[in-house]
C-alpha cells in the first residue's frame, strides 16, 4: 500500500510539472499537444512489448522445462493467466516482464540465470517478474514516460522560442524569459528524477508482491545477492532504453548516477526482504 501511494504521488507530481511547464511556455494548450505527441510515440512500444524487447536480446520461446513449470506453479497461485515464457541466450543472469496487460504478457530469464540459481531462488525471480504483470506496472511506466516526454517536448519547444525572441508569459501576457530558461533546464530534470523515482518504488512493490507469491522472501533475497555480484562482475549488453525492466539493474552505474537509477539500492531491497521473511 506504501508503494502504491508513493506512485500516485509521484505521478501527481509529474503531472504538476507538466502543467508548470505548459504555463511556463505559454498556456494549457502546448502542454496538451507535447501530451499528444509524447501518448502516440510510447503507445506503440506500450502495445507490441512482448514483441519488441523479446526480438532485442534474441529470446525463445520455450514451452517445457524447470522454467516453464515455476511459472506455471506461481501462475495457478496467483491466479494469473499463464504467459509466455522465453529464455535469453546471453550468460549473465537476469530476468524481465514485458506486456501490455496479463493477458498479453511474456516473462524473460538468461540462461545465466537458469543454470545460477536454485529451484526456490528461481521461483523468488519469476514471482517478482510475474508481480510486475499483475501489478500493471508496464502501463505505469508508460504513462509516466509519457508525461516525462511530453516535458522534453516542451523543453525543446522552449528552446526554439528562446532562439527566434520568445518568452515565457504570465496570465497578463507580459514576457518572462526566465521562465523560457527554467523550462529548458529545470523541467526536463525533475521530470526524469521523478520517472525514475516512480521505476524505484514499482520494483519495491515487485519485491514484496512476489515474495508473497512464492511464500519465501529469503529465496528472493538470496536470488538477488547472487544477481548483483554477477552483472557486478560482468555486465550484460543492453540497451539503456530497457535497463529498467530487467530485476538487476544490468548496466554499470554509481556515485551521482544512482540519483537517476530506475532501480532501487540492492542493499535496501535485500533488508526489506529479509525484514518480511523474519516478519
Amino acid at each position: 500500500m506504501k508503494n502504491t501511494l508513493r506512485t500516485l504521488l509521484l505521478m501527481s507530481l509529474l503531472t504538476a510539472v507538466l502543467l508548470w511547464a505548459g504555463d511556463a511556455l505559454g498556456g494549457r494548450g502546448g502542454a496538451l499537444i507535447a501530451l499528444v505527441l509524447a501518448g502516440v510515440m510510447n503507445l506503440g512500444s506500450y502495445w507490441f512489448s512482448d514483441k519488441m524487447v523479446i526480438r532485442m536480446y534474441r529470446g525463445r520461446e520455450v514451452t517445457g522445462g524447470e522454467l516453464v513449470e515455476v511459472v506455471r506453479d506461481l501462475t495457478r497461485r496467483g491466479g494469473l493467466p499463464m504467459p509466455k515464457v522465453y529464455t535469453l541466450p546471453q550468460a549473465t543472469p537476469n530476468a524481465f516482464a514485458t506486456g501490455r496487460n496479463p493477458a498479453h504478457a511474456a516473462v524473460a530469464a538468461t540462461d545465466g540465470l537458469v543454470r545460477m540459481l536454485t529451484r526456490d531462488e528461481l521461483m523468488g525471480v519469476m514471482a517478482h517478474e510475474l508481480s510486475h504483470v499483475a501489478n500493471r506496472d508496464i502501463l505505469t511506466g508508460t504513462i509516466a514516460a509519457t508525461f516525462a516526454g511530453a516535458i522534453s517536448y516542451l523543453a525543446t519547444m522552449a528552446q526554439w522560442a528562446a532562439l527566434f525572441g520568445g518568452g515565457g508569459r504570465d496570465r497578463d501576457g507580459d514576457s518572462h524569459p526566465f521562465a523560457l530558461l527554467a523550462m529548458m533546464i529545470v523541467a526536463p530534470l525533475a521530470a526524469m528524477l521523478i520517472q525514475m523515482a516512480i521505476s524505484r518504488s514499482r520494483e519495491y512493490q515487485a519485491d514484496a508482491s512476489g515474495a508473497r507469491l512464492c511464500g519465501d522472501p529469503h529465496a528472493l533475497a538470496a536470488a538477488l545477492k547472487k544477481l548483483e555480484s554477477a552483472n557486478r562482475q560482468a555486465p550484460m549488453e543492453a540497451s539503456q532504453a530497457t535497463a529498467h525492466m530487467f530485476i538487476v539493474n544490468p548496466l554499470a552505474g554509481g556515485g551521482l548516477s544512482n540519483l537517476f537509477a530506475t532501480h532501487p539500492p540492492m542493499a535496501e531491497r535485500i533488508r526489506r526482504l529479509e525484514e518480511m521473511g523474519r516478519g
